[in-house]
């Protein structure tokens, strides 16, 4: 069995957003958006330039409910629905990714935060360097001297320190501090009128969330009461922001590899888009 010498996880849902809001809008001459395959696509190429060498896995959540909605309906239930001219950008992209020869990961019922976390805690079990490119903030939590995450659009590098000084706590104290703050995206409720200053100071003072509980009686003022009186919540919170280290996935670290390129299906589907400068290197 040949080495994994580093594991490249693309959480390819965060991507897909941001390049849809981010970068500006796209069409072909059939009215067909395009922006956001561009977007991701071009992340995911400069990435595997810099990374020509380790195992990958392109994630995307699928469609459907996942184990938090039982836990918690009301989870994710305010987002609005997908815009059309994103929805109708995901297979483009699902399509040019595996024409690019690339795994990509799919799993029902599992979220891609979950996918991602599960095989970066087997990477990291077996002291494989593992690089998680991401714009979550919620990927915080698998950082380790293992498990690094990266923004491509940013550039910014995440490590153990790196996660330290960016959020003020550990990578160990993010699922407590995200579960002391909530998540309005998410809609996970956290604390009332808890934000990232106290969440932090709480964290310094008594080191974890169940620190907290124990020392409740200790917080005074209004932000104190609330406390006491949203421990439920509390707990509620913490089990929606810990990603899963146990999904079963079906999936073996040595299969994450990249296979060759199809030429013609990327020809076929760049002319599609009309992505002319790509179609021009297919020709070279």
């Amino acid at each position: 069995m040949t080495k994994i010498k580093e594991l490249i996880l693309v959480d390819g849902s965060s991507y897909l957003f941001r390049a849809f809001h981010a970068l500006p809008p796209l069409i072909n001459s059939k009215r067909m958006p395009t922006g956001a395959v561009k977007g991701v696509i071009n992340m995911i190429r400069a990435l595997i330039k810099g990374h020509d060498h380790g195992n990958i896995a392109i994630v995307f959540d699928a469609k459907g409910k996942t184990f938090r909605n039982d836990v918690y309906k009301e989870y994710k239930a305010h987002r609005p629905p997908m815009p059309d001219d994103l929805r109708s950008q995901i297979q483009p992209i699902h399509d040019v990714i595996r024409a690019m020869g690339l795994p990509l990961l799919i799993i029902e019922g599992v979220e891609a935060d979950d996918v991602i976390g599960t095989l970066a805690h087997q990477a990291s079990k077996k002291g494989i360097k593992t690089l998680i490119s991401t714009g979550d903030k919620d990927l915080a939590q698998l950082v380790n001297k293992h498990v690094t995450l990266m923004n491509t659009m940013t550039n910014e590098i995440l490590d153990v320190a790196g996660v330290k000084k960016k959020f003020e706590v550990g990578p160990e104290q993010i699922i407590d501090y995200l579960a002391l703050m909530g998540d309005k995206a998410d809609n996970i409720p956290g604390v009332p009128g808890v934000g990232p200053k106290t969440a932090v100071k709480w964290l310094h003072e008594y080191d974890s969330m169940e620190g907290i509980i124990e020392n409740a009686e200790a917080i005074g003022g209004k932000v104190g009461e609330r406390l006491r009186e949203n421990i439920d919540l509390l707990h509620l919170s913490y089990e929606l922001a810990t990603i899963k280290l146990d999904c079963k996935l079906g999936i073996e670290l040595q299969d994450l590899t990249k296979k060759a390129d199809d030429q013609q299906e990327l020809y076929d589907l760049f002319s599609e888009l009309e992505f002319k400068a790509w179609i021009k290197e297919l020709e070279e």
